[in-house]
């Protein structure tokens, strides 16, 4: 039980990024999974990912892909910035899951690199 409510945890804190639209036709995407799927890298060799760092120098990933449009989208899937009612309920949630991978033996480190890797929309 405990196990479902930590996953149903994970799958909230990487939909709440969502959803995202196209500015220039409009498309909707409603998740991540979505979004990586309706829209194509900028080049074939390159997964459009890049790493950033925001005003206070902690680091971002940066997705850079294109829509069926033509567009060019780029996005945050982690901006600690985010102070709307959706970026709180992630901090929230986030900060409720980090304790209980912890406690279930990972260091401190690796679950808030797991957290943030699902928010971006990793595995």
């Amino acid at each position: 039980m405990q196990q479902q409510l930590f996953f149903e945890g994970l799958q909230a804190l990487a939909a709440s990024a969502f959803p995202k639209h196209c500015k220039t036709c409009g498309r909707v995407f409603a998740t991540a999974d979505e979004f990586m799927l309706q829209t194509q890298s900028i080049r074939k060799s390159m997964t459009g990912l890049k790493e950033g760092f925001d005003d206070n120098n902690v680091a971002i990933v940066e997705a850079y892909r294109n829509c069926v449009c033509g567009s060019t989208l780029m996005d945050f899937f982690s901006d600690r910035r985010d102070i709307s009612d959706a970026g709180l309920h992630r901090r929230q949630l986030f900060n409720k899951l980090l304790p209980h991978l912890q406690q279930k033996g990972m260091e401190r480190i690796a679950a808030r690199d797991y957290l943030l890797r699902i928010l971006r929309g990793g595995p």
